[in-house]
């Protein structure tokens, strides 16, 4: 994600995952501002010029999942118990088998989640 990508519109912020623009409320819209316009790790010559919203140490890369993830831990944010709760109820939108094709899992494991969320795709074969 860009700093091109935060956009705004009068008094809303839009933010650009896709098209149309989605918009962003209060608070979280204030401290997305805050962070476009006050990037960490902008002082190294490497990143200068940077567009990343969350500029990296190597010149023209974002920063790793690696590298931010213990910051947001350390911010309170449960990382895991979100990315379950968004893939589950995703194999409840979708088959299981089409969900594990996109997102690059292997299909026991969506099927796993799907049964687990309650879902009635059951009629699908794995691939």
């Amino acid at each position: 994600m860009t700093i091109d990508d935060i956009h705004t519109d009068g008094p809303d912020v839009l933010l650009c995952l896709g098209d149309p623009p989605i918009p962003v409320p209060e608070p979280v819209a204030e401290l997305l501002l805050a962070l476009r316009d006050q990037r960490t790790n902008m002082r190294t010559a490497t990143n200068r010029e940077a567009r990343w919203l969350f500029p990296g140490r190597r010149a023209g890369q974002p920063l790793t999942t690696e590298a931010i993830a213990p910051h947001i831990r350390a911010l309170g944010v449960p990382t895991v118990p979100g990315r379950l709760a968004a893939l589950r109820q995703l194999v409840l939108q979708a088959p299981a088998p089409v969900v594990a094709e996109a997102l690059d899992f292997h299909h026991h494991t969506t099927h796993r989640h799907h049964a687990a969320a309650g879902g009635t795709w059951n009629r699908y074969s794995p691939l």
